[in-house]
């Protein structure tokens, strides 16, 4: 059996998100195709993803130092505990599937603080004698990505910084199959809007099928 992370980082749903319309057209029709495999929706709006901050350091320095866990402060506990469990069920997952929308470039920040929670030394990636090596080497990932114009190629691609940044991280972690899924200029062309959209979701749900 697989195990599928479906991870999606909007405040909207698939009644206005066009990434999670695409998002929900690709899972259901993969859950369709696929009746035997595990999928777990991370939606990481309403999950709890710690920042690396303050307490977060001061906890990782005293387990590192000898100290037990239990030994730590509550609010030590809550949020370096939440990152191992993040970091571990990203681990024992077999594919994963990121969706998000194109916010200033990039994608919202809440899906960054999910990467910092799972890019960990000793799980996802190791350190040697020639630098960083991934861990994750038999593993596959998908970016489903809605951009308002269009970023695909030309000087504006230059601009995209999300599924450029998610390709690096899956790099990094040793990732050998990543693809991306992009919905492009709805908001660049407001009269072919509901043609783009309707168009995404065929692609994605000819995708579920085959991923």
């Amino acid at each position: 059996m697989t195990k599928t992370l479906y991870i999606t980082a909007h405040p909207h749903d698939e009644k206005t998100s066009y990434s999670m319309a695409a998002g929900k057209a690709f899972i259901d029709s993969y859950k369709e195709a696929h009746p035997q495999d595990e999928v777990v929706h991370l939606d990481l709006y309403q999950e709890n993803i710690p920042q690396i901050d303050a307490d977060v350091f001061s906890g990782w320095g005293k387990l590192q130092s000898g100290t037990e866990f239990e030994q730590l402060s509550a609010q030590e506990k809550a949020k370096v505990g939440r990152l191992n469990e993040l970091s571990d069920q990203f681990v024992e997952a077999d594919q994963y599937v990121f969706v998000t929308p194109f916010w200033n470039f990039s994608f919202p920040p809440v899906m960054k603080a999910y990467f910092d929670s799972i890019a960990v030394a000793g799980k996802t990636f190791k350190y040697t004698d020639q630098g960083p090596v991934g861990l994750l080497t038999d593993k596959k990932a998908l970016h489903i990505q809605a951009r308002g114009g269009y970023y695909s190629e030309g000087p504006a691609a230059e601009l995209e910084m999300g599924h450029r940044y998610i390709t690096v991280m899956m790099q990094f972690f040793g990732v050998p199959s990543f693809e991306g899924f992009f919905i492009e200029g709805h908001n660049a062309e407001p009269d072919k809007a509901e043609e783009i959209k309707k168009n995404a979701i065929a692609r994605a749900t000819e995708l579920g099928r085959t991923f």
